[in-house]
């Protein structure tokens, strides 16, 4: 494997791209500035397992493989186990409690960090009433599972820049990590991101990791907006 100069690994890229092609034409434009990319379900069916193998094993990049896994515990673990073997550092699944248990049964004797999906950062409270989730403030449900899933056994959680802090405070929260994807440069667009912060703010809040997507693979110079997100870390 070629070990590549490890950068800030705090700044997860989002490889939102239709292919491995569009991936690793991504990863050649960033080059060294970045060393830790997430890919998920919309990568997948267009060689995503490839361009992970090989952006972790060819070019030394950490790799998050984002698949919100769900399904019966036997299922789950049974997929984590065969995903565990392409030697990954983070995989999502949903923060309910069995499917946490049947996640590290799956990973077991691997490196692979379990990271619970609380929820999602496009949803507030009236898309939360629609699909019958039970009432309450979004950062109460948040917290709730947050700290059920660590008590399950998460290695870490995805929530929202607007929860970190809340979480980081939890006792469960001890030792663990916390992802923020709805990060956003100041002045970006928000897409279909609700509840957001910048990138300086997450992490101050108790994130160890941010996810950044369009503002970046979008940008005009990708590696140029990289970078500002870097140097705007790099004060923190």
């Amino acid at each position: 494997m070629t070990q590549a100069p490890r950068a800030d690994d705090r700044l997860i890229v989002a490889m939102d791209v239709p292919n491995a092609v569009a991936g690793l034409q991504l990863a050649d434009q960033l080059g060294d500035a970045v060393s830790f990319y997430k890919i998920g379900l919309g990568t997948l069916t267009g060689g995503g397992l490839g361009l992970a193998n090989e952006l972790k094993q060819e070019r030394g990049k950490r790799i998050f493989l984002d698949m919100k896994l769900f399904d019966i515990g036997a299922t789950v673990e049974n997929a984590v186990r065969g995903l565990a073997q392409f030697d990954l550092d983070f995989l999502t699944v949903h923060g309910d409690p069995y499917v946490v248990r049947a996640a590290q049964e799956g990973a077991a004797g691997k490196d692979l960090k379990i990271l619970a999906v609380t929820i999602l950062t496009s949803l507030d409270r009236q898309d939360l009433d629609t699909a019958l989730i039970k009432e309450g403030a979004v950062q109460d449900l948040v917290l709730e599972r947050a700290g059920n899933a660590l008590a399950a056994g998460a290695d870490g959680v995805i929530a929202s820049p607007q929860e970190a802090a809340l979480i980081r405070a939890l006792p469960e929260a001890q030792g663990k990590l916390i992802v923020t994807p709805g990060v956003r440069p100041t002045g970006a667009a928000l897409g279909d991101q609700k509840r957001v912060a910048t990138p300086a703010n997450a992490i101050a809040d108790g994130a160890d990791h941010i996810v950044v997507g369009r503002p970046i693979w979008q940008a005009q110079d990708p590696r140029g907006a990289a970078e500002a997100i870097l140097t705007e870390l790099s004060s923190i």
